[in-house]
């Protein structure tokens, strides 16, 4: 059997699966992607790829799919559009061209700042499946590891560990964040261990003590939350 005719008999495996699992209205769509996949897949087979150019063809495709450059980018005027200009806070943001989720503040006094927002997300200690991104946080991240030109971005993203706290119901979600440390895309693991109650405008750096403080007020919270 070839590689072209395995490839069409693993994806007619899985449509039929798909179809006996979903119901009718819904399974159309996984048996589109798994036929798009197809098409790619015999697109690089007839281009006669094997072995490793078709790794390295595949490692290309995925950063297009991310969105993510596949050289360096420079910071020349021609690769950045104007965004807006800041309200009371003295800076212009630009987006780049080439990639959607690069960032640039200049600001008044001449400081340029650069942003990657999918340079890391967050995760809940307590519930790693679910990730996000928090601007308070990414602006920490960025205090820690500045992002400088001629930028490549990574194929993996940071990831920051956080825990969120909510003491006060009638603050909403959370009112209390943790940032723990820091597992690096290469694998170092930097500890922050940084803590932050909710202010009027923004969050307040806390002392651990009031956070732990905070933490039991959290937990005593939700045994009575469980209770009614």
């Amino acid at each position: 059997m070839s590689l072209l005719e395995w490839g069409k008999k693993e994806v007619e495996i899985a449509s039929k699966r798909e179809r006996e699992n979903n119901p009718e209205d819904k399974w159309d769509y996984g048996v589109a992607c798994y036929e798009s996949a197809l098409k790619a897949f015999e697109s690089l087979l007839e281009d006669g790829h094997s072995g490793m150019s078709i790794a390295i063809t595949k490692s290309i495709l995925n950063r297009l799919i991310e969105g993510k450059s596949l050289t360096h980018i420079e910071d020349t005027e021609d690769v950045w559009n104007k965004c807006y200009r800041g309200n009371g806070d003295n800076k212009t943001t630009y987006q780049c061209k080439r990639m959607s989720s690069l960032f640039k503040d200049v600001y008044d006094d001449g400081k340029v700042v650069y942003k990657d927002i999918n340079r890391y997300y967050c995760i809940n200690k307590n519930d790693p499946n679910i990730s996000w991104h928090n601007g308070f946080i990414g602006n920490i991240y960025n205090e820690m590891f500045p992002l400088t030109m001629p930028y490549m971005p990574s194929n993996k993203a940071d990831l920051i560990v956080c825990d969120e706290l909510l003491t006060d119901p009638k603050n909403g979600d959370f009112d209390t964040i943790a940032v723990l440390y820091i597992q690096r895309a290469h694998g170092e693991r930097v500890e922050v261990n940084r803590y932050f109650k909710e202010g009027d405008t923004s969050f307040i750096e806390i002392s651990k003590d009031e956070y732990e403080e905070r933490a039991a007020m959290d937990k005593e919270r939700r045994k009575q939350t469980e209770t009614q």
